[in-house]
């Protein structure tokens, strides 16, 4: 199996001066002299199909009728054979932002889901010859991985599901995008591209439960709430007793106990302001 190899041409600069003699020097020839000399013309505009012009992060990759010569990354002018077909790949990173596709988290509930992809060729042998079009070689796997992404993870754990997840497509970012880069770059390596960085670039619930997670995430966080309202309150009740118990401001039996302790819960309990009622009698009226 072939390898990435790094060649470089000759300098194109000599070339060109030559190419540039050649070619006036045969025009001017073949006007004053001889018009045979209209042969270095020919042979100049040969010479001129091997210069090479390599931009920074660019490369060139060679070919002679079909046998793989070589792949030019220096930045540069050159000259190499005229017989070479050339075929141009970039090295520059490129930012893929993949298309929001619906799929199944691992509970089943339906979500969107797209990915953030930076990536760039590494090997230009396996670039141009072990894949049909690494471009479209790098979205349709980038898109395959996603899927299978959305499915090993919930989108969020919620307290009555009983099941309590270490790793959620929402909440675990770092880990989550970890897997994400990993399994892409096992799927890329065959088309030698290097993943720069993966991450998830949008997470939502499907339209079509969106309204129902919403008022589920709302009724959970209502829950969760109310009980640490209730902690809150039954520690205040407890301490208001203990002290009036211990400073002897007040004796009350069982059911005046019991009465304060419901009134005290329901004012602190309420999500609304409670109007005080003022008794003017007695105790015992």
């Amino acid at each position: 199996m072939e390898q990435e190899k790094v060649i470089k041409p000759s300098n194109g600069y000599m070339m060109l001066f030559v190419f540039l003699v050649l070619l006036f020097g045969s025009a001017y020839a073949a006007f004053k002299v001889n018009p045979f000399f209209a042969l270095g013309i020919i042979v100049a505009l040969f010479i001129s199909g091997g210069f090479i012009l390599i931009n920074p992060n660019n490369s060139k990759v060679l070919l002679l009728f079909g046998k793989y010569v070589g792949t030019v990354k220096t930045n540069g002018f050159y000259w190499a054979n005229p017989f070479y077909s050339k075929k141009s790949i970039s090295l520059r990173a490129r930012n893929f932002d993949s298309e929001r596709v619906k799929v199944n988290d691992k509970l089943g509930n339906p979500i969107m889901i797209s990915t953030i992809l930076v990536w760039r060729v590494e090997d230009t042998f396996k670039a141009a010859f072990d894949v049909d079009n690494y471009e479209n070689f790098v979205r349709v796997q980038t898109d395959a991985a996603v899927r299978k992404l959305a499915s090993l993870y919930p989108y969020d754990n919620f307290e009555d599901d009983g099941l309590e997840e270490e790793i959620t497509l929402r909440a675990s970012v770092n880990e989550v995008s970890e897997t994400l880069e990993k399994a892409l770059a096992e799927r890329l390596a065959m088309a030698g591209i290097h993943v720069l960085e993966a991450r998830i670039g949008y997470l939502a619930y499907a339209q079509e439960i969106a309204n129902a997670m919403l008022k589920r995430q709302q009724a959970t966080a209502v829950i969760a709430a109310r009980h640490k309202i209730v902690e809150g309150a039954v520690s205040m009740v407890e301490m208001a007793l203990d002290h009036l118990s211990k400073n002897e401001v007040v004796e009350m039996d069982e059911e005046r106990k019991a009465a304060m302790v419901s009134n005290l819960m329901v004012v602190l309990c309420s999500d609304k302001d409670t109007s005080p009622v003022i008794n003017t009698g007695t105790l015992n009226h």
